[in-house]
């Protein structure tokens, strides 16, 4: 391939529903673009060709010819830095940015605050809850990044208030975050199928920090305590006893309270959500919320209302005694363990867990100690439910099932009274769903009909 190499334009890597999003962008703006992805039939290819018809578009395996020739590539997430194409692009000094970093750019220039939450686990509940509660203060707010719209797709004169959900792999390539507030909530092994180690994991989660003005940080979690400078204000929440002016749970007048250093806020009993790791994200929620000046009125009154996300500890049904929730998010392992902790204290009997498909190298061993304590048994399906198996061994009864159904009708016929019958696979979906909300709506539809 030969290209002039002073004629220069940007590169964006993958058309999916990023890679659209900033092709979109790009063209408003009038800037010299190209796209490329490694698919020949990318899931955004007719929509870009119809709405900019004189882009060019490469389709097929990336050139590193064509990445070193860029002025700069915006990389989707989907997309591995280790391409070798991109390594040599890297190699050569073109600047990979991801969409976060053209979002961001744009947002601080106009002086709009930028809320940003990443972690492990919950941060879809996080950041949802926060952009409800800046609603219920009648603050124009716009939500997005890794959850819902792309973070460009969101650039808005009339907003005031961005709260963004950030994956890993969108923080590997974003230099220059600057939010107002930033946050990871949790730090547990996912995606060991990218990363080499979960030091490489944990230090692309805490790229959220850079040039950040305050940050939020987990008390009861090691892993998400910041490098940071002095001159950076920190808040923290704990389920413990919180110090003053932090967030944590304390007893007042016989039942658990949400409590800002000795000031309590809001009866547990009175939140919407259940679970304990929901008090948790609860207490995270206030104190990004108050590090951008929402009421905490607004926020209070959020909590009562806020009953959590789809597919994410949700409440399907109750059948005969039995009740039925709905985790299909829980896709890692930290999130499954989340998940019986916080739900093993809301019933009488024991859960019985249905788990499995694509672990993403994960090692399952973290599951074992909770699954001992509350569950009657687990129910395994997919790519990995056999090695989610040898690791469990004779420590807790578990059987291997084709599908979903299978896994519904024996978990049905096992439980009694009082038990809770959880989907929570700690793994990905993609082996047998298009996603874990098809996956969700499997279990749910098929619990429904019992």
């Amino acid at each position: 391939m030969s290209l002039i190499t002073s004629d220069r334009f940007s590169l964006i890597i993958g058309l999916g529903k990023t890679g659209f999003a900033c092709a979109q962008y790009l063209a408003q703006q009038g800037q010299r673009f190209q796209v490329a992805d490694s698919r020949q039939t990318p899931p955004y290819l007719t929509q870009l060709q119809q709405q900019c018809p004189n882009i060019i578009i490469h389709l097929g395996e990336f050139e590193a010819a064509l990445c070193v020739a860029a002025s700069e590539i915006i990389l989707s997430p989907g997309v591995s830095r280790q391409e070798p194409a991109l390594r040599a692009a890297i190699a050569a000094g073109v600047t990979i940015r991801s969409d976060i970093d053209v979002f961001a750019q744009v947002a601080r220039k106009a002086g709009v605050p930028i809320v940003a939450i990443t972690g492990s686990n919950a941060k879809s509940t996080v950041t949802s809850l926060v952009g409800q509660m800046a609603a219920e203060a009648n603050v124009n707010v716009a939500v997005g990044g890794n959850l819902g719209d792309p973070a460009v797709s969101l650039l808005d004169d009339a907003v005031e208030l961005y709260v963004m959900e950030l994956s890993s792999f969108q923080l590997e390539s974003t230099t220059a975050l600057g939010a107002d507030v930033a946050c990871v909530l949790n730090v547990s092994p996912d995606h060991m199928d990218r990363y080499p180690n979960l030091m490489a994991y944990h230090q692309a989660k805490h790229r959220v920090f850079q040039a950040c003005k305050s940050a939020v940080v987990n008390a009861d979690d090691a892993l998400t305590n910041p490098l940071v400078a002095d001159t950076v204000k920190q808040t923290r929440f704990s389920l413990n006893d919180p110090d003053v002016g932090q967030f944590g749970l304390r007893q007042h007048h016989g039942e658990a309270w949400l409590c800002q250093g000795l000031k309590t806020l809001l009866p547990v009993a009175e939140m919407a959500m259940v679970g304990r790791h929901n008090v948790a994200n609860a207490l995270a929620a206030l104190a990004l919320g108050q590090a951008v000046d929402l009421p905490m009125a607004s926020m209070l009154a959020t909590l009562r209302l806020f009953t959590g996300l789809r597919h994410r500890c949700e409440r399907v049904a109750e059948r005969g005694q039995v009740g039925y929730v709905n985790d299909s998010k829980g896709t890692n392992v930290g999130a499954t363990v989340a998940a019986l902790d916080g739900l093993a204290g809301t019933i009488d009997g024991k859960i019985i867990l249905i788990a499995g498909g694509v672990g993403k190298g994960a090692d399952f061993s973290d599951l074992v100690a909770p699954l001992v304590q509350c569950a009657r048994e687990v129910i395994l399906m997919g790519q990995d439910g056999g090695l989610i198996a040898e690791t469990l061994g004779q420590q807790v009864p578990n059987f291997i099932v084709d599908d979903m159904a299978q896994a519904v009708a024996l978990a049905q016929t096992h439980a009694i009274a009082g038990d809770l019958v959880l989907l929570s696979p700690a793994c990905a979906s993609f082996d047998a769903y298009s996603g874990f909300e098809a996956r969700g709506d499997d279990f749910t539809q098929l619990v429904q009909a019992l």
